[in-house]
């Protein structure tokens, strides 16, 4: 094993357990899910994923997130490395707010909003940590092909739920 595969796991024993369980317990304290006395009743899109898939896809996807966070972090500083860092630090402060503020707030536009925000930062920091080293950038391709899904049902959610929207901005349902 090389120093730098060596480097790339201590940063892994910390990156994956951090964002995994942080992200757990943002879903968590937000009351995120199907269990949700406000969500449970709305219509959903008919694409839709089951429940379960829900916890599952996202330890994988936050496990991933974790890998390719410690192969960046073990690259050598440089400009592109520091921004890439800081674009996935954003896009992944946006995605711990967005539970809390769609589940917990009940603010289907606002949390639309934050989701289109963070797919566009996600997207960029992934072209910056393919750049840096191209395993980084492709470990994040299922993160964003799930934010795009996740994006969709956010929309569609808002659609179907007109007067839902704790602070409706006319992007997806009737304002109420």
């Amino acid at each position: 094993m090389t120093a730098s595969t060596q480097g790339v796991l201590k940063k892994a024993l910390i990156a994956v357990p951090a964002i995994v369980i942080f992200g757990s317990l943002i879903g968590y304290w937000s009351n995120s899910g199907f269990s949700n006395d406000w969500y449970a009743p709305l219509a959903k899109p008919s694409f839709q994923p089951p429940a379960w898939m829900f916890g599952v896809v996202w330890t994988i996807l936050y496990t991933l997130l974790g890998i390719a966070l410690a192969i960046v972090l073990q690259q050598p500083p440089s400009k592109e490395r520091r921004d890439a860092l800081w674009l996935f630090g954003g896009q992944l402060l946006l995605n711990f707010a967005w539970s809390p503020v769609f589940f917990g707030m009940h603010m289907i536009d606002v949390a639309f909003v934050i989701i289109v925000t963070m797919l566009v930062m996600a997207l960029a920091a992934a072209r910056y940590f393919r750049r840096l080293n191209p395993l980084a950038g492709w470990l994040m391709l299922p993160y964003l092909l799930w934010l795009c899904l996740a994006t969709t049902l956010n929309y569609e959610t808002g659609k179907l739920n007109p007067g839902a929207d704790a602070a409706p901005l006319g992007i997806t349902g009737v304002k109420s």
